[in-house]
């Protein structure tokens, strides 16, 4: 949590939004303050203004700042977050009215997921996003800037960063990106080796905080930080799991999404979430419990109609069984599935859907291989797996996982 140094206190927030029916206002600025909730502030009030459109110069009219100004003193407070992005100019002339220190939504979203980064692709991501986003808003950025001494909104790069000129950052924009093309190259061998060697793999999306995380855990005893936070999780994490019918599969958790995910940030992590692309499942997981479900549901959809996963095969997760109160209503089948990933429940169903909903690259089979065959089971045991082995007076009945290249010779000694 973030703290002033001298008080020992949260920073006391203010949040602002402009509702010209774009977007749902009340619903945004719900999810803005558990946003900054995240980031470690306290929501002292918000303001809705209702306008035909933005406000070229101050993006909420001039005159409800100024109500706001005298508010501000009411609230004690230290930050103005505004619930849109802002230019430079715009944080300029705000800040000249209200004389306290304003920042925007992206900028809250860019500051969470750098206190949250931990690998160092995670980090290059993140700076590459910041210094996309500051780029274009040197010239005019507010007044506060100068004086700034760490706090919401100034992790990553730091103030140095932020005082540069346009060519050191450009510089530093090419590095950042040359660093994660090399990443890139190595995440793409191991995604190629992965498909040589014949590895299956799951890849878990969905909206922040809807429990993806807490699943990977469940499954996987993975041990990845699963907070009631949104963006709990940045970096990708990958586990196997052993299924049902023998396979085992690598479970790939991916950042979470939100909407109105800032254009930079999707750029940033697309190679990321590119896991999800070249995945032979996708775990749709989400909250059944929120009434927003199904808008959340909507902006995954998006993204991955965006990245190409179309064709992929998708099982929709509706995670927090225990506590939705409309469970009752949401059917299952083989591409929908109710568990709760905190009480474990639902699991073997969700088990056996992934094994049904996964391509044909193995069979669990109960053979009786002749010991003149013998050379035959070595094959098996090269290719599938071996489970179980009895011997009897007319050979091995061997209960084994066949790789698809030797199910059809397989058959002949089926029990």
């Amino acid at each position: 949590m973030y703290e002033n140094k001298t008080e020992n206190i949260p920073v006391k927030a203010v949040l602002a939004c402009v509702d010209t029916g774009e977007f749902d206002a009340e619903a945004s600025i719900h999810e803005l303050e558990e946003l900054a909730a995240t980031a470690g502030a306290e929501v002292a009030g918000t303001v809705i203004q209702k306008r035909p459109a933005y406000d070229p110069a101050t993006c909420m009219g001039s005159g409800r700042l100024e109500e706001l100004k005298n508010e501000l003193n009411i609230y004690d407070a230290e930050l103005v977050i505004f619930d849109h992005e802002l230019t430079g100019i715009q944080v300029r002339n705000i800040e000249d009215i209200l004389d306290i220190r304003v920042i925007d939504r992206t900028t809250l979203i860019l500051d969470i997921f750098a206190q949250r980064a931990r690998t160092k692709e995670g980090k290059l991501q993140v700076e590459l996003a910041q210094q996309k986003y500051r780029l274009p808003r040197l010239t005019g950025m507010g007044k506060f800037l100068s004086r700034l001494g760490g706090g919401i909104g100034t992790r990553g790069p730091g103030e140095t960063k932020l005082e540069t000129d346009k060519r050191h950052i450009r510089k530093r924009i090419s590095y950042l990106e040359s660093e994660l093309e090399e990443l890139k190259k190595h995440r793409n061998f191991s995604r190629s080796r992965r498909k040589k060697d014949g590895i299956l793999c799951a890849a878990i999306v969905g909206y922040t905080n809807v429990g993806k995380s807490t699943l990977l855990n469940a499954l996987t005893d993975a041990g990845v930080l699963a907070e009631n936070k949104l963006f709990a999780t940045l970096d990708t994490t990958s586990r196997s799991i052993e299924l049902p019918d023998g396979r085992s599969i690598m479970l790939i958790d991916t950042v979470g999404l939100i909407r109105r995910l800032p254009h930079n940030l999707v750029e940033a992590f697309k190679s990321t979430l590119e896991e999800a692309a070249s995945a032979d499942l996708i775990l749709n997981v989400q909250d059944l419990s929120s009434p927003e479900r199904q808008e959340q549901a909507a902006v995954t959809e998006k993204l991955l109609l965006e990245l190409g996963c179309i064709d992929i095969p998708k099982i929709n997760v509706m995670n927090k069984l225990d506590i939705a109160p409309d469970a009752d209503t949401v059917f299952e089948d083989d591409s929908t599935v109710l568990i709760s990933a905190r009480e474990q429940l639902g699991f073997d169903r969700l088990l056996e859907c992934i094994a049904k909903n996964l391509p044909v690259t193995a069979r669990r089979m109960r053979l009786l291989i002749p010991y003149e065959k013998a050379g035959f089971a070595g094959k098996i045991r090269e290719e599938g797996k071996i489970f179980s082995e009895e011997f009897s007076e007319n050979g091995t009945i061997t209960d084994a996982l066949v790789d698809i290249k030797l199910i059809m010779e397989a058959e002949q000694y089926l029990i």
